[in-house]
């Protein structure tokens, strides 16, 4: 027992350090260099809006479903012209034919035939993504709506958030080696990592309210949160 007990410390050891080598990349310490980690970040308001939206039409029989999700597209086409926007901007992930069965049924009786289809649209005007956003929504094969807001030029957050974390590490071994009474000196390896902090919003739109109901959209007037790019950066430097 106790032999056992020992090996599975031994193990716990071994995965606990393993873990702290992917997070830290391991850097043979060397005479006259420091060594440290610092975080930065870049904070930036939006450029786009990322509308997501599924078509799922279901009938009969398998050309009724097609033709009925055709008509929804063309019915989509119309509703972003009336927006000032080409429907080529919007862009399809994936379309589906499958059919529906009950499952109530002993022998798996087929009902029906289902066509999905996943649509995806950026827009840099704003003010755009409450209307098309309330016209999709009543239409009644249309589901899983959904606004994001990204950068769509991430890269130069990404740069200045690095930039930042960099500065931070900079001065951190900088003052490590004022308190020693000695000078900085120059980098001599680095690394870097990056996130994006992702914020969404939902903004289903109740059919119940019919389109003469002249009522708010749940985002208008709210301004879209700010994206936040953080980076961690491991320097070594020199020290004179």
């Amino acid at each position: 027992m106790t032999s056992r007990l020992a090996l599975l410390s031994a193990a716990m050891l071994l995965l606990a350090a393993a873990a702290v080598a992917q997070e830290h990349p391991a850097v043979t310490a060397q005479p006259n260099t420091i060594y440290v980690g610092a975080d930065g970040k870049y904070e930036s308001a939006p450029d786009t809006a990322l509308v997501q939206f599924n078509i799922s039409a279901q009938d009969d029989t398998a050309k009724a479903a097609y033709d009925r999700a055709s008509r929804a597209a063309e019915q989509i086409r119309q509703i972003l012209r009336s927006n000032g926007i080409e429907p080529k901007v919007a862009e399809i992930g994936f379309f589906s034919l499958e059919p529906v069965y009950d499952y109530r049924n002993p022998k798996r009786k087929l009902i029906a035939y289902r066509v999905n289809s996943g649509v995806s649209l950026k827009l840099r005007d704003f003010s755009k993504v409450a209307p098309i956003v309330s016209q999709l929504s009543d239409m009644d094969v249309t589901a899983g709506q959904t606004v994001s807001y990204i950068l769509d030029n991430l890269d130069a957050a990404k740069l200045k958030a690095t930039e930042d974390a960099y500065r931070h590490a900079r001065e951190e071994a900088a003052a490590v080696a004022g308190a020693a009474g000695r000078t900085l000196g120059e980098l001599s390896y680095a690394s870097v990592d990056t996130y994006e902090q992702v914020r969404m919003v939902v903004p289903r739109m109740a059919r119940a309210m019919g389109a003469a109901v002249a009522a708010p959209a749940p985002t208008e007037e709210f301004t879209p949160q700010k994206i936040t790019v953080t980076a961690h950066v491991n320097a070594l430097f020199a020290m004179k």
